[in-house]
């Protein structure tokens, strides 16, 4: 599995030429390694804690 150090609770952005590209940061997209919007379900996320998600999305504090 991998393991991700969140850094933010929001996506890494990357302006290439004209257009934007945005690199996911929270380990969560299905669309690795960009951005799907996946971390907008941490945004209650206590930063004291840590959490992970299983397959269905669903998270739980280890």
């Amino acid at each position: 599995m991998r393991k991700v150090v969140k850094s933010d609770k929001r996506p890494f952005e990357i302006k290439p030429q004209g257009e934007s590209v945005w690199i996911c940061m929270c380990g969560l997209s299905k669309n690795q390694p960009f951005c799907d919007g996946s971390h907008k379900t941490t945004r209650d996320e206590e930063d004291s804690k840590i959490y992970e998600y299983d397959a269905e999305g669903h998270r739980h504090e280890i």
